[in-house]
């Protein structure tokens, strides 16, 4: 049974959410403020996280930034619902670590599909041959973990995929397009920028020789 943790200020929404999840087979808990959430979120593990972008107290933005800190909770989806549709809110969320932006009024079955395809797909990405080794660099996919020198390196979920995707194929240049597809999937609307900016967030944390930029075209896990 996957755990979802809902966090809304809007009690009628957190109402109408649990009662579909838990109809859809989900152990459910919920939170009416970002602080709260991230609170319940360190204590319950959840597989996913429903999050308003504005709250009280603390934004959904800043309540992602704070999950996304967790070691433990690098695994976990996290998926935005919320009232705004301005590019930049969209931006803000990815930016932070997010799996999926949804637009109020939520239609609770087109929702539920959402959230099964995102388990679907997770699963499917899971193989025998899961750990990566290129020289210093261990990538392990089953832990979601990567070492360099022995050190251990925390990255977010979708920067891990966006690395390990990458280190699968060495040396061969993907488009913006192609990572879109490969690490967001075709069901959820990601900004070409998003691409850019995780990038630039994966170099930030494991150096810049592994990933090199093939302008025009888009990038390359390069083996020395």
């Amino acid at each position: 049974m996957h755990k979802v943790l809902v966090v809304d200020d809007e009690e009628p929404i957190l109402e109408l959410l649990k009662y579909n999840l838990e109809k859809g087979g989900y152990d459910v808990k919920t939170a009416s403020d970002g602080a709260k959430g991230v609170e319940i979120a360190k204590k319950f593990q959840p597989d996913l996280v429903l999050l308003d972008i504005m709250m009280p107290k603390m934004d959904g933005v800043e309540t992602c930034r704070l999950i996304r800190e967790q070691p433990e909770l690098q695994k976990t989806f996290v998926v935005f619902l919320t009232a705004r549709s301005e590019e930049y809110s969209e931006v803000a969320a990815f930016d932070v670590g997010a799996d999926d932006y949804i637009t109020k009024p939520i239609k609770p079955r087109a929702l539920m599909s959402r959230i099964g395809a995102l388990f679907r797909r997770d699963f499917k990405k899971v193989s025998p041959s899961s750990t990566i080794t290129i020289g210093d660099l261990v990538i392990d996919r089953t832990s979601y973990t990567i070492k360099i020198k022995d050190k251990e390196i925390n990255l977010p979920k979708k920067e891990f995929e966006l690395l390990y995707f990458l280190a699968q194929n060495p040396n061969k240049v993907f488009s913006r397009e192609d990572l879109l597809q490969n690490i967001w999937g075709s069901d959820v609307y990601v900004l070409a920028r998003t691409v850019d900016v995780h990038i630039r967030k994966v170099r930030e944390k494991i150096g810049e020789e592994y990933i090199s930029t093939v302008k025009g075209v888009g990038y390359k896990f390069s083996l020395n």
